[in-house]
């Protein structure tokens, strides 16, 4: 009686690691931390100014005070009042919807055509398949009508 030999654990996280999935959630995610550190500085950079030529300040200075008088020290820390840093949520906001957006349209909408297209071309190969199937049973039964009608008219004679 010969006994089933259970892998490692080391083979089995060997097996995971090698896996086509893994390696490309790998990718992504450092494209992507990659991808969103140039994104945050547009948003810091440009567009943030931008919003601040508009307004009075850049896009993060921007508060409301809950808890009045709001005063904050030279390195950002509050002194005293409760601000409500609501321009820095907008710039995360922003951020996020740029990130989002060109993920959208220089990723995901050129993955779903391209598999459009070749579902497409799955589907025509198969309807083609289909068509030849269905042509060559055509023949076939033609044949095996035309070799009964030759039997049939072949005793005839007899």
């Amino acid at each position: 009686m010969s006994e089933k030999k259970e892998p490692s654990i080391w083979e089995g996280f060997k097996a995971f690691l090698m896996r086509g999935n893994v390696v490309d959630l790998a990718v992504a995610v450092v494209i992507g931390a990659a991808f969103t550190n140039i994104v945050n500085s547009v948003v810091k950079g440009v567009i943030n100014p931008l919003v601040g030529a508009f307004g009075t300040k850049d896009l993060d200075k921007y508060s409301s005070c809950l808890k009045d008088p709001c005063k904050t020290a030279a390195d950002g820390t509050v002194t005293n009042g409760i601000p409500i840093m609501w321009g820095t949520v907008l710039s995360a906001t922003l951020s996020f919807v740029i990130t989002a957006a060109v993920v959208y349209f220089l990723m995901v909408l050129p993955m779903a055509k391209y598999l459009a297209r070749q579902e497409a071309r799955r589907k025509a190969k198969e309807g083609a398949h289909e068509v030849i199937e269905v042509t060559e049973l055509e023949v076939l039964k033609e044949i095996r009508d035309a070799l009964v009608a030759q039997r049939g008219s072949g005793h005839d004679r007899e």
